[in-house]
Parts: C-alpha cells; sequence; structure tokens
C-alpha cells in the first residue's frame, strides 16, 4: 500500500487507504476483463478501449502525447472536449498520477450467490397475523446476509432506507428479540415486522433572519444572498433545517401564500441553487405559473448568469471558454470532477478583469458567466485549469495566504500604514459572487437585468492583495 509520507506535507495524517482499494479493484477489474476475453497481456491496453476513459484518472500514468491521444479520442466520440477556445486551449494536463503496478492476482469468478425470493404473503413461510404485523421464517438464501440487506430483496416494496428505519425504531424482531441493522442471519429465523415505515416529518419553518431583497413584484423577488447561508435543508435530520435562506423567506413572504409551492415543502420559492459559502443574486418564485416559466428559463438557458472570481495565479490570456463534463468525485463524494466522461455537460465563459500582483503573489480576478448550473461548476472548471478560487480548500486553494519570500537585501513596503511586515491572509469563504442576472419576466416579458456589488469581505481581500 502507498505510504502515507507520498502525501503532501499537511495531509499525511490522512489515509490513502479509500484511494488504494479504489485503484486495486480498478486493476483487477481490467484483468480478470482481459482473462475472461482471452486476450494477451500485450493486449490489455485495447481491452480498456475509449470506452473506459472515465477511469483513466485513477489507473493511468500518461505522458504528453499518450495524453494528446485520449483527448483526441474523446473528442471524436462526441464527448465534450476540455478547453474549446482561448488561449488556454492545450492547459488541462491530467493530475500527477501514480503508476498502478499490478501486485495482486485477478480475482477469482464470483462464486453465484443464492436468490432471494420476494416475499408473498399468500404463499410459503409468510404468515400475516394481526392489522399491521406481518411475521415469517427467513429462508435458507438469507444465510450471511445482513438482516437490512436480506429485508429489502424479499420486501421488494419496500426501499432498503425504509427497512433501516424500520429496525432503527424497534419495529422489526428476529425470534422476538430486536435486533441492529447489521445482523447477520443464519436461515430459519422467525422475523417479525409490527407497522409501516413513517420517517419524521420534514418542512421548512419560518425564521427572522436578515433578508437583502433587490427586487420584487406580485411574482418573483431576486435576494443578494450571504455567504454562509444554505439556500434550503437536505433531508437530513430536523435539526439542520434551521439558519436557511427558505426559513429567511417564509418569514418575510409567508408560509404558504407568499411562494411558490412547485419545489416542495422543503424548497419553496427556489428555483436555482448557490453554494453556501457564495453570495450574490439568487431568483425567488411567488407562485406556481412564475416558478414554472422561469424554470424552463433556466433549462433552456435563458438567463444570462454572471460571477466575480478571484483565482490564484495568474491566468493567461484575456477570454476563454471552459466546457468540460461534471460528476461526483468517486473517492471524495463532496467533491466534484471534471476527470469522468460520463458527467453532464458544463459550459463556463470567463474572461478577465484585473491582474494582481503584490505582496502575497499574483492573482487573477475573473468575470465568469455560466451556461450551465451544475454543482460547484466554476469552482471545479477553475480548479481543471490549475486556478482554484482563493478560499476554495475544497478545490486545492490553501487555507492561508502567505506573502512571498524576498530576494536578499530587498525591501517590502508594508500594506497598511505602521505596519511592518504584512500578516498572512485567510478568507473563511469562497471568493465567488453571483453579480449579475439577466432575464426576461416570465409574466410581462419585459427584460430584468439585477446587480449586486460583492460584500465587504471580498473588496477587502482585494484591498490586501493588491497592496493599496
Amino acid at each position: 500500500m502507498p505510504s502515507q509520507h507520498m502525501l503532501p506535507k499537511g495531509k499525511r495524517g490522512k489515509t490513502v487507504k479509500p484511494e488504494y482499494r479504489t485503484q486495486r479493484s480498478l486493476a483487477q477489474e481490467r484483468e480478470a476483463k482481459r482473462r475472461a476475453e482471452g486476450l494477451p497481456e500485450e493486449d490489455a491496453a485495447e481491452a480498456i478501449g475509449p470506452g473506459s476513459f472515465a477511469a483513466w484518472d485513477s489507473t493511468l500514468d500518461l505522458n504528453g502525447e499518450e495524453w494528446e491521444t485520449v483527448q483526441a479520442a474523446a473528442l471524436s466520440a462526441r464527448r465534450s472536449g476540455l478547453v474549446v477556445s482561448g488561449p488556454n486551449a492545450h492547459r488541462h494536463p491530467p493530475e500527477q498520477e501514480q503508476k498502478t503496478l499490478r501486485r495482486y492476482p485477478a480475482p477469482l469468478a464470483a462464486q453465484q450467490q443464492p436468490e432471494i425470493r420476494p416475499l408473498e404473503l399468500s404463499v410459503g413461510n409468510s404468515m400475516p397475523e394481526a392489522s399491521g404485523v406481518l411475521r415469517f421464517v427467513a429462508e435458507p438464501a438469507a444465510a450471511g446476509l445482513r438482516l437490512d440487506a436480506y429485508l429489502a430483496k424479499a420486501l421488494a416494496e419496500i426501499s432498503r432506507a425504509r427497512v433501516v428505519l424500520l429496525i432503527e425504531a424497534g419495529q422489526v424482531t428476529v425470534d422476538d428479540r430486536q435486533v441492529r441493522a447489521k445482523q447477520r442471519l443464519k436461515g430459519g429465523e422467525w422475523i417479525q415486522i409490527r407497522g409501516e415505515a413513517h420517517p419524521a416529518p420534514l418542512h421548512a419553518t419560518p425564521e427572522d433572519l436578515p433578508l437583502t431583497i433587490l427586487y420584487e413584484d406580485q411574482d418573483l423577488a431576486v435576494v443578494n444572498k450571504a455567504a454562509g447561508m444554505m439556500v434550503h435543508a437536505g433531508s437530513g435530520a430536523a435539526e439542520h433545517n434551521r439558519g436557511t435562506l427558505v426559513n429567511a423567506l417564509l418569514h418575510h413572504f409567508g408560509a404558504r401564500e407568499g411562494l411558490s409551492q412547485v419545489g416542495g415543502e422543503l424548497r419553496p420559492g427556489i428555483v436555482h441553487r448557490l453554494d453556501k459559502q457564495t453570495s450574490g443574486l439568487l431568483v425567488v418564485a411567488k407562485n406556481d405559473a412564475a416558478h414554472r416559466k422561469l424554470a424552463e428559463m433556466f433549462a433552456g438557458r435563458r438567463v444570462r448568469k454572471t460571477y466575480l472570481a478571484l483565482v490564484h495565479g495568474e491566468v493567461k490570456g484575456e477570454e476563454g471558454t471552459i466546457q468540460l463534463p461534471i460528476s461526483r468525485d468517486l473517492v471524495r463524494r463532496t467533491r466534484m470532477t471534471t476527470r469522468r466522461s460520463e458527467g453532464r455537460s458544463a459550459v463556463s465563459h470567463w474572461r478577465i478583469l484585473e491582474r494582481l500582483r503584490g505582496d502575497y503573489g499574483r492573482f487573477t480576478l475573473l468575470e465568469v458567466r455560466i451556461e450551465t448550473g451544475r454543482t460547484h461548476q466554476i469552482r471545479v472548471h477553475l480548479q481543471a485549469l490549475g486556478h482554484p478560487v482563493v478560499g476554495d480548500t475544497l478545490y486545492g486553494a490553501p487555507r492561508r495566504i502567505r506573502r512571498v519570500p524576498l530576494a536578499e537585501g530587498a525591501k517590502r513596503q508594508a500594506a497598511h500604514p505602521g505596519d511592518d511586515e504584512p500578516e498572512d491572509l485567510a478568507l473563511e469563504r469562497n471568493f465567488l459572487h453571483a453579480a449579475e442576472l439577466e432575464f426576461a419576466h416570465p409574466r410581462t416579458g419585459k427584460p430584468l437585468l439585477l446587480r449586486a456589488e460583492p460584500p465587504e469581505e471580498l473588496r477587502e481581500m482585494l484591498h490586501r492583495l493588491r497592496g493599496a
């Protein structure tokens, strides 16, 4: 297994087991496929083929010529390209990868597992009792299976998540004993289920939170969301359903009569979203008709969305377009990636507003216009160019920005009067701001153009990096 000392300094406390297991599994799958098709050793690369381009990032070690060949094959197959225009058209090299060596033999052919038959209440060993109670005997094929896995297969009409809810609520017993979801069965146990799964109802509640409204009429409102505020809660525990933009909207506009209900009880009025640490403009629908028309405009790319982004390093050229598919990272599930060809198409256009050079190094202020609205789109696209957004530690930005060491004998000018040396800088959010929204009003068709200035913390960061 790779040593943890191969990781960058500061990250050596992180385990490398998940990455190692992923690489090993992919290598074993390729070897098994090669043997199954009877290919000789030298034809293993052909067995992978262009169709496995999605897995290249964790299994291949490509040089420049090989990368150009893979890129050309992807483009010829009508997959999205890398950077399709602009000066960075050839700047998207693969991340430095470790060459995977075949250290383990191919896995043995999997043994055929006994098939679990869906439970039929009218025949066999199932025995309906009083209303809402089901009692039956686990079939022999259940031997070795977890209780939740077996019930999810035997009760085809119930999802595994609902099965876990039943078990955790104490509604499932095995031989008249309450057990945990991971309990392994031996086959032949009496299993009893009482009632149905009832997940705790989740719905947003009004909260008196600060809310900046830049435009409002009978159909919609445009708000300036602050960084650090989630747009809406997820489907998790109810205690996390607090402090969101939806909670503030419900307090201001009213729970039912003031917001559209197309998005459901957790997302009233929400037509599109911004990341938690992204500030700026967001459209809210006040009735269902406006919501549907706005959703159609967003889906049809008829809404012009423009962002301000400050990135590390000096971006070459003046403007360009990034067209890279975006999908969920297989190893780090909180991240998105451009390294898998089966991702959803995403298009971002950028142009340079300002180049910053000072005591803290070089940075570039960009205006970014997106045609699509994928999760983390701007952040992952700019990271793919090698220029992560300032403050975006999830995609490679440092937590603190340190001043650049001076050459011997050189003098440094203080960033502020009275300062001997500039201190390290830290931004507790991403330097990403939704600055403009342009669209046609859903009822009147009148063009609307809304602008929001970047908040104080972003203006202060620019001031410090300029050395003003």
